[in-house]
């Protein structure tokens, strides 16, 4: 819908609390965990932001933002994926920020942290891509904070639609 792709809302049994009020799909917990170490110890305060969103969690995001910036659904849909239509309904999906530089948080200037240029060059090792690059196949919003997991046979099934777009389209 409006360049988001259907997503199924992973299952409860499946999900992890990773940090306060943040979870995530079981397979993503220790590439996260790790990926989130070896940035510290580099002295990059890698964040995470969201995780699994429910799809009434994302309804709500989405019909709230809608009305707060006055736009129609089309409009909010380029920044925000509709509900049933979002990666994180997967707990595949992650939002990261750099701690050090939270006024970044969800704005296209995180692609200038340290955390950000941490993510561009080693996230792949822990099978982490970045879901929304800019002028991206799909015509979703650049979002440098949102990154999906794929590193397991069921996340590649999940993204196959989203990975099939940006190799062919």
């Amino acid at each position: 819908m409006l360049g988001h792709l259907p997503y199924e809302e992973a299952s409860k049994k499946d999900l992890i609390l990773f940090s306060p009020g943040i979870y995530v799909h079981k397979d993503i917990y220790e590439n996260l965990k790790e990926m989130q170490f070896m940035a510290a110890q580099r002295g990059i305060s890698l964040q995470l932001l969201s995780g699994y969103r429910s799809i009434n969690l994302q309804r709500d995001i989405f019909y709230e933002n809608k009305s707060i910036r006055n736009q129609t659904a089309v409009e909010r849909s380029w920044d925000s994926a509709p509900p049933g239509y979002s990666e994180h309904s997967t707990g595949y999906a992650i939002d990261v920020g750099d701690g050090n530089y939270p006024d970044t948080h969800f704005e296209v200037e995180f692609e200038q942290t340290p955390a950000f240029k941490w993510m561009k060059r080693f996230a792949s090792k822990y099978h982490f891509v970045l879901s929304f690059p800019p002028n991206n196949k799909q015509g979703v919003t650049y979002e440098p904070w949102h990154w999906r997991f794929e590193g397991t046979v069921s996340a590649l099934r999940e993204f196959d639609a989203a990975n099939k777009i940006i190799k062919f389209k």
